[in-house]
């Protein structure tokens, strides 16, 4: 018998052990058939092994001890699919001179076929007793028949926990390699692109040639963008662990304008020939991460830049009311196709426009989960030629002032 054959068995038998109630099922059947030895065997072509057992007659067979499976009825059973019930082996003229009744010493047998959910044969369900017994009715038939199927489903439970065990012990040994990897992202590749964001400044700063300059403005400019792609990938990590948008809420609207501007003035230093217009009123008081709300506007002012129209003024809107506050990024370019817009919000998605070959498809993802993060909803509207991305959060705590 070969080495994964023997693993394989010894699982069953693990398996049936771990049916919960398994022993009290035994108890029911013994006491009800008045039979002192009932067990579970796993039977195959060329063994019977003892899965478990109740045993008040020292027949002695435990979990894992075997019987020659050419001495035993099960074997027949195996082969024919049919139970065997013997009331009295003297009155069984089929098992009146069987080798088994003999070499056991028994005189009242019962054994159901276990068959597993695909149709497959795991063993018997059996009882025996060295006396006679009442067994060959319909509530001892049916009792054993359910049983039988009983044993069955369970055996089924337990596979699907123990595979669903497994799966979970992947998905944690992922999640560390994740956990690896947002640390290489927040560590290892932040501190570099930092460092030659640093050094193009002091090249800016410096007193070099035309050219120069423009070089290092180009450095400073991928720095930033792939700044903007570390800090998409990290949060799209986090949010694929169960961390989520993380946010640090506060009522300072002199930091969030202050923010937005920020991002406003940095594109136009990286893409001066982008033109972009503000019209910035904050007058209520807003609970938010200034910090992820500049980040969600910086996603969608990129998303405009991409697409829209170069000559074509880009606009930027930021309002509120007394119970909602408002930011909204217009561009002129192609109008969005229907078909894309399902999948706009969703990760990874990248449209074929050519200005968005280099894109990781995270940007507009990213602005919708910091949107729900703050209760709040990320929309798009595209017609003639006009797209505009509109985040709305609404100001709880205005609300509840109005109702109070």
């Amino acid at each position: 018998m070969s080495e994964e054959l023997a693993l394989n068995l010894k699982k069953d038998i693990e398996d049936v052990n771990e049916i919960p109630g398994i022993h009290s099922l035994l108890n029911v059947i013994s006491s009800t058939c008045k039979m002192k030895f009932v067990a579970v065997a796993r039977v195959t072509e060329d063994r019977w092994i003892t899965a478990v057992s109740k045993d008040d007659i020292e027949f002695g067979l435990r979990p894992g001890d075997e019987l020659e499976v050419g001495s035993t009825i099960c074997n027949e059973i195996r082969e024919h699919h049919i139970p065997v019930i013997i009331d009295d082996v003297e009155n069984n003229f089929i098992f009146k001179n069987h080798h088994t009744p003999k070499q056991y010493g028994f005189k009242s047998y019962i054994s159901y076929p276990i068959f597993l959910r695909d149709g497959s044969f795991f063993g018997t369900l059996c009882a025996l007793d060295p006396n006679p017994a009442k067994l060959n009715n319909e509530h001892i038939k049916g009792m054993f028949e359910q049983y039988a199927e009983l044993i069955s489903f369970h055996l089924e439970s337990v596979q699907k926990l123990q595979n669903a065990s497994k799966q979970l012990q992947k998905q944690r040994e992922v999640a560390e390699l994740r956990e690896t990897f947002i640390a290489i992202l927040g560590h290892d590749l932040r501190n570099p692109v930092g460092t030659a964001r640093i050094c193009a400044d002091m090249l800016l700063s410096a007193n070099l040639p035309e050219a120069s300059k423009k070089q290092a403005e180009i450095i400073k400019s991928t720095s930033y963008r792939m700044q903007s792609l570390i800090d998409n990938l990290l949060d799209f990590a986090k949010g694929n662990l169960g961390d989520g948008i993380n946010l640090n809420r506060s009522k300072n609207n002199t930091k969030l304008e202050k923010e937005i501007r920020e991002v406003v003035e940095e594109f136009r230093a990286l893409n001066k020939e982008n033109k972009i217009t503000t019209a910035i009123s904050i007058t209520e008081t807003v609970n938010c991460d200034s910090s992820r709300i500049s980040q969600l506007f910086s996603n969608l002012l990129s998303n405009a830049i991409k697409h829209g129209t170069l000559e074509e003024t880009i606009q930027v809107i930021v309002s509120n009311t007394e119970s909602e506050f408002s930011l909204s990024v217009i561009n002129q370019g192609k109008t969005i196709p229907e078909d894309y817009r399902a999948d706009l919000f969703k990760p990874f998605f990248k449209s074929k426009a050519q200005s968005n070959e280099n894109g990781l498809g995270l940007g507009l993802y990213i602005a919708s989960e910091i949107a729900k993060a703050h209760n709040g909803s990320l929309d798009m509207e595209s017609e003639n030629g006009e797209t505009c991305f509109t985040f709305k959060m609404p100001l709880a705590q205005n609300v509840e002032s109005k109702i109070a």
